[in-house]
Parts: C-alpha cells; sequence; structure tokens
C-alpha cells in the first residue's frame, strides 16, 4: 500500500427541482450515480456522509481516496455524467494528501475516515504565517500541548490531511465520533490553547452523518431508489 494517498471531499448540493421530477426518473438518477461509485469503490475507498438537516449548503458528501490522482480525477469524469450529477452543483470541494505529522512519531495512516463512528467533523484549516517563522522545536512544543487536550477525548478519532500547494487550505481536518456533544466539548477545551492563536481559518465546519451511498442517496428525496441492496458500505 502506498504510503501516501490523496483524499478528495466532494460536497453535493442537489436543486429542489429534482425532489418534483417523477419517482422513476429520481430513481434512475440515483442508480446511475450508485453505479459510479460502485465501480471505483471496488478497489479504493469511498464513504458517503449525509447533511441533510445539518448544513443548509451541502446535502451529500463523498469523500474519495486514492495513492493515484488519475483515479479520482476519472471518478468524477464518470460520476458527472450520471442523472443526478446533472441536478447538482458543487459548493465546496478539498483535494488533500495523507503523510507523517512532523509532531508526531506513529507513520503516516494510509487511509483516513476508516472507522464505523456515527459522525464526522470535518473543515478546512490555515495557519498564520507567523506559524511557520517559529522555529520547529517552538511549534512542536505548542502543538504537542494541542495533541494532549485530542488525547483526552479517546472516543474521537483525528484525522489530519495536508493540501500544501495543491488547493486553497493548507490542512483538511476531520474528525469521527458517536457523540457530537463530546466533539463540541473537545473544540471548546482546545480553543484556549496557544496554538489556536496561530490559526487564521478553520471554516466552513460541515457535521456529517455516516452511512452508506444508497442511504445517502435516498436520504436526498426520502424515497427509496429501485436499486438493489449491496452487501458492501455501498449499498
Amino acid at each position: 500500500m502506498a504510503d501516501r494517498t490523496f483524499a478528495k471531499f466532494s460536497f453535493f448540493k442537489i436543486d429542489p427541482a429534482w425532489r418534483r421530477r417523477d419517482p422513476e426518473l429520481r430513481a434512475a438518477d440515483k442508480a446511475e450515480f450508485l453505479a459510479a461509485c460502485e465501480d471505483f469503490g471496488v478497489d479504493r475507498s469511498l464513504r458517503a456522509y449525509s447533511t441533510i438537516g445539518t448544513r443548509g449548503d451541502v446535502d451529500l458528501v463523498l469523500l474519495t481516496q486514492s495513492p493515484n490522482l488519475d483515479d479520482i480525477h476519472t471518478f468524477h469524469v464518470v460520476l458527472g455524467q450520471s442523472g443526478l450529477a446533472k441536478w447538482a452543483t458543487a459548493p465546496h470541494s478539498f483535494l488533500s494528501m495523507t503523510k507523517r505529522s512532523p509532531y508526531s512519531a506513529e507513520d503516516a495512516r494510509p487511509e483516513i475516515c476508516t472507522s464505523e463512528r456515527r459522525y464526522l467533523f470535518l473543515y478546512p484549516m490555515v495557519k498564520q504565517r507567523r506559524w511557520y517563522g517559529l522555529a520547529p522545536e517552538e511549534r512542536g512544543r505548542i502543538m504537542k500541548s494541542h495533541i494532549e487536550v485530542g488525547r483526552r477525548y479517546p472516543e474521537i478519532t483525528i484525522n489530519t490531511t495536508y493540501s500544501y500547494g495543491i488547493d486553497d487550505q493548507e490542512f483538511v481536518v476531520c474528525f469521527e465520533g458517536d457523540d457530537p456533544g463530546e466533539f463540541l466539548d473537545l473544540v471548546n477545551e482546545l480553543r484556549p490553547t496557544e496554538s489556536s492563536e496561530y490559526t487564521e481559518r478553520e471554516t466552513p465546519i460541515f457535521t456529517c452523518v455516516a452511512m452508506s451511498v444508497r442511504k445517502a442517496l435516498d436520504a436526498l428525496d426520502g424515497t427509496p431508489s429501485a436499486v438493489g441492496a449491496s452487501a458492501s458500505a455501498l449499498g
């Protein structure tokens, strides 16, 4: 397995007019979208999240991962040919890569967001330029206390990927957990830490409900599609 992996966060907003289409047409649109996801997910990682009820500008989030950027490009070309994509816009899009953290002795995770926890909380982050002017030892000292706060919440899994030079943000930060209140407490505790003084931006923030692609698609119109159930996480 490659030691670095591309992670692409794709956000979709569906035109409300799509929900007024005939049920058979909506089912066909969803089936085409699902087929593209199933094809990609045969030997690569794809996870789906619904943001119905948690965001006004996004309905569906896909996280696709591959060590080959061309795979992600091809997938989105195919996805764009589906009936549902013709009714969708992309309000946000984040591209990043996994790599080893300079503040941790742990090896880089080959893939992120692999737990079965119910919720994903994600946002892009940019540090202030003065952060990079600090000596490496000083940055390490500051991040040590930041990491120690996170370790007090073992039920929250932290995933950090890097976007330097390949997208607008510097990081995409994701937290997986089963209790949104616990995540709220973690962020509240992180706010006064010294590392937060060097944050330039960490919005927009997305609270996402983890589910199969099929269920996330059915959440778009509240109608189960005429697509056979799959045994995989995509179905």
